[in-house]
């Protein structure tokens, strides 16, 4: 009976792969951040129109939207859910400035959503999330804080 034995360059690819990867959900794991969830105390449709009047009163704009309950009915689910992506020309040209890898966090993802009857909005604090790109992003990021803790007031009202 033939034996097979992996060859050393085989082991060591293994080795390097494994702590690799495990290394990476440990990365992933100490970066985790919590979503932000409001309760609407509109319907659906409501929460969608006051985040576009909140959006620009706070100087920003929807620069895009993506209607996914439309998505998924492609599927045979039926959901409402709704995001915006948000934020400001000039900040977003003062965050790229800084470090144009920030595109993976900017703009801001709002998701409006339904779920046993109640409409909620949820999203990452900018801050959070663009705390690893300088001091300059994260101070971008607070300020959004901000922003965005402003819509939720209008929303949950």
């Amino acid at each position: 009976m033939k034996t097979k034995i992996m060859s050393l360059p085989a082991i060591l690819f293994v080795l390097v792969l494994i702590t690799g990867v495990s290394g990476f959900n440990n990365d992933l794991k100490a970066q985790s951040v919590e979503p932000v969830t409001v309760e609407s105390a509109k319907d659906f449709e409501g929460t969608i129109e006051t985040i576009k009047k909140a959006v620009s009163n706070g100087e920003m704009m929807v620069l895009s939207e993506l209607n996914q309950g439309n998505i998924l009915s492609m599927t045979g689910l039926n959901v409402k859910a709704h995001s915006f992506f948000i934020g400001n020309p000039t900040v977003g040209k003062k965050a790229f400035s800084a470090d144009p890898s920030v595109g993976v966090v900017i703009p801001v993802r709002v998701n409006v959503y339904t779920q046993n009857g109640t409409t909620y909005v949820n999203y990452f604090k900018p801050s959070s999330l663009f705390n690893s790109y300088g001091k300059k992003v994260k101070m971008i990021g607070e300020k959004l804080d901000g922003k965005l803790a402003q819509m939720m007031k209008m929303i949950s009202e």
